[in-house]
């Protein structure tokens, strides 16, 4: 169980920001958290973004984003492990649309740093085109239950941008191909970090990369079995509360 802390922070970060914006409706995401466990600690994957970003500019992420109509057409070498699809279910969210959040995180992870997640095979996997091409070009079939979903957070009402986001996590060893080029001065992601979680908050994360990673520790220290609880965060009353799916 996580200490009331992470959700006090949570709460100051709503009294800091910049006064209520028009509402608008969150969009459903994907965020991926790649752990290398090759050392002696463990490291997390961060990527920090342009300085001229609008959204989030200069902040240390992790890779993902908003999930894509033709993500759920993509062929995999496995499926969501069984129990982490009942959470996603649990959660309101029906096995196409698992899938697809899924599928949206390793898009979008190597979207932004050139990594694929999954497994080398002789044939292409069937792709619905895009950067799905990608992968069928370099016969990467993306591995789903090489995932964990660690958690779930909503965006605060009252912000210009709002995302449904769906944290999942998956070890490095599951990166089988990389394109180099993609992070670079001018990318959306300037550069890539490798971690210790422990040395992570001088890097001046997000109030809720910061909580997420600290989920990420207490679910370690328990195992990392898809059969725990998942945190969902989300502001009722004007206040974050922590829920269990």
């Amino acid at each position: 169980m996580m200490s009331g802390d992470a959700i006090e922070r949570l709460n100051a970060q709503i009294m800091n920001d910049n006064g209520p914006q028009p509402d608008v409706p969150p969009r459903d995401a994907a965020t991926l958290i790649i752990i290398d466990r090759s050392g002696p600690a463990p490291k997390v994957l961060l990527g920090r973004r342009h300085d001229a970003h609008k959204f989030m500019p200069g902040k240390f992420v992790f890779p993902g984003g908003a999930v894509e109509s033709h993500d759920q057409l993509m062929s995999a070498a496995s499926e969501l492990d069984p129990q982490a699809a009942a959470h996603l279910e649990a959660d309101g969210v029906d096995g196409g649309d698992a899938r697809a959040l899924a599928l949206a995180a390793i898009r979008e992870t190597f979207e932004e740093t050139g990594l694929m997640l999954g497994a080398r095979r002789d044939s292409a996997p069937k792709s619905p085109g895009g950067l799905w091409s990608a992968f069928a070009q370099a016969r990467v079939h993306p591995d789903l239950a090489a995932l964990h979903y660690v958690a779930r957070a909503i965006t605060p009402p009252g912000r210009p941008k709002r995302f449904d986001t769906r944290f999942f996590a998956a070890d490095a060893a599951h990166i089988a191909h990389r394109v180099d080029g993609i992070v670079g001065p001018q990318a959306e992601l300037v550069e890539l970090v490798w971690v210790p979680i422990a040395e992570t908050k001088p890097l001046g994360l997000l109030t809720i990369t910061a909580v997420v990673l600290e989920e990420l520790e207490a679910r370690a220290r328990a195992g990392m079995g898809h059969d725990i609880p998942v945190p969902f965060y989300r502001v009722v009353q004007g206040r974050f509360v922590r829920e269990l799916l």
